[in-house]
């Protein structure tokens, strides 16, 4: 079927191919993969994963967890350093009554007092391992565990985002701060009486660099990966899983440029430094996305333009947007399509 542009198209054999190579990695280190929702928030995707031996998902939002969790999905991690409403500490209490296993992130003694009272939480401790977004240092941890503790919520390990990932060359050092930040802080907590802990790290750029000395590891990315991720080495073309096909509705002969009929609200707008354009066509390897409108994107092409009307299939540079700006998706399955809402 000829699908409205745009739209996204992802493609289903190479998503399991991209599940089931860092599954065999995963299980070759002895780590578990938990992996973050938020990349595709979609269902069938989730529950592909869980086939490919993940272990509970990973979300963003208190929205994010609701919906997997009316999913059937009840392992869940919320990786971030939620603030302790009245009305989140109701919905995370409501998520425990229908049985799910809930962790949320915090960075605080603050926020760890703020959970005392809700019955089968599990706080988990975020730290900065050289990102420096949210997170504490390994130093402060036992301070929010006792907290935690005094408040009856239990802290189930520790975990950080090596977001620093992301750069020429900057997995492996990276995941050698990761390391190095989640044993000092296990450390730091061991010597105060908290043991038996979880020790969670990962990306997507350094999943792959994942130490055995982690418990499991949570990217997100990969299973569709993107521009950012070509750019940076971590995949080839033939493993990107999801694109957005787009229509030729304008051409400039004399400049070698097209206009493509999706722009900022299909595409997002992040361009690194060290990515080249604001995304990339799926076969045509010198072609680059030079500008991006809210519905208009410029392309740069060096062979002959192609006809108007024809499509084209857009490598986003960062894949997580795409999902988050759009209400459907084509999954694509051999000779099979089908139309998948975007649950999250």
């Amino acid at each position: 079927m000829e699908y409205p542009t745009p739209y996204v198209r992802i493609d289903l054999p190479t998503v399991r191919a991209n599940l089931l190579r860092l599954a065999e990695f995963a299980t070759a280190r002895g780590l578990h993969v938990r992996p973050h929702a938020k990349t595709h928030k979609l269902l069938p995707i989730a529950a592909m994963q869980l086939d490919a031996g993940a272990h509970g998902l990973t979300v963003a939002t208190m929205d994010e967890a609701e919906v997997f969790a009316a999913g059937g999905f009840k392992d869940l991690f919320i990786a971030f350093p939620l603030w302790p409403t009245a009305q989140l500490k109701e919905r995370i209490a409501a998520l425990i009554d229908q049985g799910c296993s809930v962790r949320v992130g915090v960075d605080s003694t603050e926020a760890a007092a703020g959970w005392a009272g809700v019955e089968g939480l599990e706080l988990m401790i975020e730290l900065d391992s050289g990102h420096h977004r949210s997170g504490t240092l390994p130093e402060r941890a036992p301070a929010i565990a006792h907290v935690a503790q005094v408040g009856g919520v239990r802290v189930a390990g520790v975990f950080t985002f090596p977001g620093h990932s992301y750069g020429p060359v900057a997995a492996h050092s990276a995941s050698k701060d990761e390391l190095a930040t989640l044993t000092a802080a296990r450390t730091c907590l061991g010597d105060a009486g908290f043991e038996e802990l979880v020790i969670s790290g990962g990306s997507t750029p350094s999943a792959f660099e994942s130490s055995e000395e982690l418990d499991e590891i949570r990217p997100g990315v990969y299973p569709f990966y993107d521009a950012q991720q070509l750019a940076l080495g971590r995949c080839t073309e033939a493993d990107i899983a999801l694109t957005v096909v787009a229509t030729v509705v304008s051409k400039r002969e004399d400049l070698g440029t097209f206009i493509l009929d999706a722009g900022s609200k299909n595409l997002g707008s992040d361009k690194p430094a060290w990515v080249d354009g604001m995304g990339r066509i799926k076969g045509h390897p010198s072609a680059r996305i030079v500008a991006l409108s809210e519905h208009h994107a410029t392309v740069r092409w060096e062979e002959e333009l192609p006809a108007l009307g024809s499509r084209v299939e857009i490598i986003p540079n960062h894949v997580c947007l795409v999902p988050a700006l759009a209400s459907r998706v084509i999954a694509v399955d051999g000779d099979c399509e089908r139309v998948w809402p975007v649950d999250a």
